[in-house]
């Protein structure tokens, strides 16, 4: 019976967590270990949960603490990953001058979110991307749900001071 319920937690949030884990990473193949390796902790420990818990908060929770075991692990992919997303920016001389400045915009937007001090990245991704309220991300982030309001906030004015001026329709230097 408890297997059943658990392949509907799966069912309800495997893609989300999937989601979560790929911005977070950058990288589909680790966005697919860490959500798979998210899931077989969750299934270990299922029948201990509480009834009412939040089940939800509990599986960002553990994908988050993969996460971080993750970039303790190999922390120079960050860095490879940023190198990458810069060159692949004047890759396409050929297309619309339209997905060019698309292209250019997400990159440069993925370089400031993979830029942000850690708790702030993932604070802002499960507030910006997942749509989790405070307290969840409090909880997966083990803090108080005013500091999470306060690492969304953080990041959402280092993510506006470094893009001012550098998206279409910024206002670049006005001399």
């Amino acid at each position: 019976m408890a297997e059943d319920a658990f392949e509907a937690v799966v069912g309800a949030h495997h893609a989300e967590i999937r989601r979560y884990l790929l911005r977070v990473t950058a990288r589909a193949s680790d966005a697919d270990d860490l959500s798979q390796e998210t899931f077989l902790r969750a299934f270990r420990a299922y029948r201990a949960l509480p009834p009412g818990a939040n089940v939800r908060a509990w599986l960002f929770t553990i994908a988050t603490n993969l996460g971080r075991n993750h970039f303790r692990a190999q922390s120079r992919r960050r860095r490879a990953y940023a190198a990458a997303a810069l060159q692949s920016t004047g890759d396409a001389p050929d297309r619309a001058d339209g997905q060019v400045l698309a292209d250019e915009a997400r990159a440069r937007i993925e370089r400031v979110i993979t830029g942000l001090p850690e708790k702030q990245r993932w604070a802002f991704i499960m507030r910006k991307m997942h749509e989790l309220d405070y307290s969840e991300i409090g909880t997966s982030l083990r803090c108080s749900e005013d500091s999470a309001r306060a690492h969304v906030f953080q990041a959402l004015r280092k993510i506006r001071r470094s893009l001012d001026g550098h998206l279409p329709g910024g206002t670049e230097s006005q001399s």
